[in-house]
């Protein structure tokens, strides 16, 4: 199939708007009109796992982190980075790159960590604002169910988890319709009242150009009156880590010997613990420190997350647990999360995980 066929489904799970404005996702390598038959999943794209994807046959290789995170200004070989772009282009090897905006959308790395470490009910630590949009449109009576119809399939009316969200307001329109116009009702040149119903929808902004061709070919109108409003509300589902709670309170011991097994890390460093029972827990998948106020608020007794340094160990402050397993060991499912993504929407291609292990840090014990 074509490589957009891929990513194009990828990004409607996971949007490239909603990465961080730092990160690099999207295709890095290649076109969008290649034809792509065999997929490589990794963590990471390393000069190894190029020389993987060369023996295996494989002509995209889809990580989560980015290979390039800023302009590269010379292809000479002489970094790492370099050698990977140069080796994936003389190979015709697709590099395509799926990172925060993994990160920020339910069902995405934060909510793989929690199903394996068995959360309950969990929502997202911190919501991402100005990501939706409220339309406003007006429509004849008789035309309300089909254009309500179209503004859901657009993807339209969500509200956390509730779908088919409307509010409907009956009233009436006015207008006159110019010359050399073929109005719906009325005859041009003559004033005419219409009466009309005031559709309102949420929707997220990605979806606005979904959401605006979908209303265009249901409405019987030949000017469409609508309008468009920013929303200063949070996205409750898009955002930064997640919090959910534990099937049965553990004791603490008991929760970090869970966590490595369920983690697959080989330490845990964390603040001193609290001598309470562990009920509510924050994740992030990466370096996650930038969430410990939002943990903290949201209750948890235990933060999950990794890359923390030194001093911003004492930020804890004895009101929570901080625990770093690990960039690595707290991502490191990712890959078969894509894979199950994947697999599940095209059964048919050939897509596997990567035998290389990508982590840089080792241990010695």
């Amino acid at each position: 199939m074509r490589l957009r066929e891929l990513t194009d489904y990828l990004e409607s799970l996971a949007p490239l708007d909603y990465q961080e404005p730092y990160d690099n996702a999207g295709l890095l390598v290649g076109s969008p009109d290649d034809d792509v038959s065999h997929a490589l999943l990794s963590l990471d794209c390393t000069e190894a796992v190029v020389d993987e994807a060369i023996e295996l046959g494989c002509d995209v290789i889809i990580s989560h982190h980015p290979i390039v995170f800023s302009g590269l200004k010379r292809f000479n070989g002489r970094t790492y980075v370099e050698r990977v772009v140069m080796k994936a282009i003389k190979h015709d090897i697709a590099i395509y790159a799926i990172h925060t905006n993994l990160d920020n959308v339910l069902g995405g790395v934060n909510s793989r960590i929690a199903e394996r470490l068995g959360l309950q009910d969990s929502r997202i630590l911190s919501p991402k604002g100005d990501l939706l949009r409220k339309l406003a449109v007006f429509v004849p009576s008789g035309y309300v169910e089909a254009v309500r119809s179209a503004l859901f399939r657009g993807g339209a009316g969500h509200v956390g988890p509730y779908d088919s969200c409307s509010f409907n307001a009956p009233g009436y329109g006015t207008f006159r319709a110019g010359e050399g116009t073929n109005p719906f009702v009325g005859n041009p040149g003559e004033h005419h009242r219409e009466e009309e119903v005031r559709i309102e929808v949420i929707f997220p902004a990605v979806r606005e150009g979904t959401v605006l061709r979908e209303l265009f070919k249901a409405h019987p109108y030949e000017a469409v009156a609508y309008d468009i409003y920013r929303l200063q509300n949070s996205h409750q589902e898009v955002g930064s880590g997640l919090v959910g709670r534990l099937e049965q309170p553990m004791d603490e011991t008991d929760f970090l010997e869970w966590l490595k097994t369920r983690m697959g890390a080989k330490v845990i460093r964390h603040t001193a613990l609290r001598r309470e029972p562990v009920s509510r827990v924050a994740v992030c998948g990466g370096a996650g420190g930038f969430l410990l106020s939002q943990a903290i608020r949201a209750g948890a007794d235990v933060f999950v997350t990794a890359d923390y340094k030194y001093h911003e160990f004492f930020d804890a402050e004895g009101k929570i647990v901080i625990a770093d397993i690990g960039h690595f060991e707290s991502e490191q499912f990712t890959p078969q999360l894509l894979l199950e993504i994947i697999r599940k929407k095209f059964p048919t291609f050939a897509v596997r995980l990567t035998g290389i292990d990508t982590n840089p840090i080792k241990y010695y014990s």
